[in-house]
């Protein structure tokens, strides 16, 4: 009879500790559910990639014109400079031509590689309507079509979202026409080779300006003083006038990656002091930095952002460290001399770069919001466990005692 009661009493015990194991198997689970739900929530939308649209022998022209091409002052291109059937060239020199300049027959393949790219970026489908001035949008790799006239008064950021092969094709009814001192930013990952504008009609770039793709116009391009083209100017049956621009075609501007910022704060705790404290010394102090007996000035606190700390008397010593908060980015964006690049330190709405705007703040405060919520509640299931631990511990205890 004894020996039954004891093996009840043990299989009852076993009992009770498989049970912890079941409930904790199954929390491990919702755990792992709940954390793929969080990370699965935080991803960004994918969406299909486009495909470049291929220049073919024009891709290493920097400016191609279909009547003439003239120039005013010193402009640089990097790539070939022709015109057909047209013959006229002039301006060069004193502009500069680091590619070969043809003419006439010699650029022909070119004229017909263009052809071939202006009707596959006018072919391809639309992934949104847009009208009109697109200053201050943030847009993302696809094929925006307007069906009237195209225009940029500042700045335009193009977010490739991580993705260096994103591409942004613009299709315009009637002209491109930019502003003064505008700019086309790329943004995480964004290369200005995979930017391209289908216009139309003619195009018109705004002095002092930064202009970032490939134009393909059915008519005339007329780049005016001072302005930048990181990509290149063709024009299938007009002229393409220049006066003093830089054009950089024969390589890509690429956005760096969010991961690698090009302007980043100083991470906290990394600040440099610029002053240590002072070793104690055995004079007497008359400003706190050579300790002695007396009382110091300067209790050796350090100033915060910059890292230094103060001189110290026989109190509390200064440790040389400040808080390190450092200076945080302040979202302007760097100018490599051919496009502006938005730093990788911030974003603003639908990833834009404007790091001090108020839907930079929202985004960057709902962001931390969901990284707390997630912590939170992995807290809160990790801590119900704990309980249940405790409860049904407590119950075989009591069972064992009975």
């Amino acid at each position: 009879m004894g020996t039954d009661t004891q093996k009840h009493a043990t299989i009852h015990r076993a009992g009770l500790r498989r049970r912890p194991i079941g409930l904790f198997g199954g929390a491990a689970l919702a755990v792992a559910g709940t954390a793929a739900l969080i990370i699965n929530l935080g991803a960004p939308a994918a969406f299909a990639a486009e495909a470049p649209v291929g220049l073919g022998a024009v891709a290493s022209y920097s400016v191609l014109g279909g009547e003439t091409v003239t120039n005013t002052g010193l402009t640089v291109l990097d790539g070939d400079l022709g015109t057909t059937p047209g013959s006229a060239i002039t301006g060069f020199p004193p502009g500069i031509v680091g590619g070969t300049t043809r003419v006439e027959a010699a650029a022909a393949g070119a004229k017909a590689s263009l052809l071939v790219a202006y009707d596959d970026a006018r072919s391809r489908a639309t992934t949104a309507n847009v009208a009109g001035d697109l200053v201050g949008q943030t847009l993302v790799g696809g094929v925006y079509t307007a069906s009237g006239p195209l225009a940029v008064s500042g700045t335009l950021t193009l977010d490739a979202q991580g993705d260096p092969d994103a591409v942004f094709i613009f299709q315009a009814a009637s002209t491109l026409i930019t502003a003064s001192s505008s700019r086309i930013a790329l943004l995480d990952g964004a290369s200005s080779c995979n930017v391209y504008w289908q216009v139309a009609e003619s195009a018109v770039l705004g002095t002092n300006s930064r202009f970032t793709g490939t134009i393909m116009a059915l008519q005339s391009i007329s780049v005016t003083t001072g302005t930048r083209v990181d990509g290149r100017a063709l024009a299938r049956n007009g002229q393409v006038s220049l006066q003093s621009n830089v054009f950089q075609s024969t390589t890509c501007v690429t956005a760096p990656l969010i991961g690698t910022p090009t302007d980043t704060a100083t991470p906290p705790g990394t600040g440099t002091p610029t002053e240590t404290a002072t070793p104690p010394g055995t004079g007497t102090p008359t400003d706190g930095g050579t300790t002695g007996p007396g009382t110091p000035t300067d209790s050796g606190s350090p100033t915060p952002g910059d890292g230094t700390g103060g001189t110290t008397g026989p109190g509390t010593p200064g440790d040389g460290t400040g808080n390190g908060n450092g200076t945080p980015g302040d979202g302007t964006g760097t100018d490599d001399g051919a496009v502006l690049i938005i730093p990788s330190s911030t974003r603003g709405a639908n990833g834009g770069g404007s790091g001090n705007s108020a839907d930079a703040l929202a985004n960057s405060g709902a962001s931390a919001a969901n990284g707390w919520i997630g912590v939170t509640a992995l807290g809160l299931v990790i801590g119900g466990l704990g309980l249940a631990g405790v409860s049904l511990r407590r119950r075989e205890n009591a069972r064992t005692n009975a």
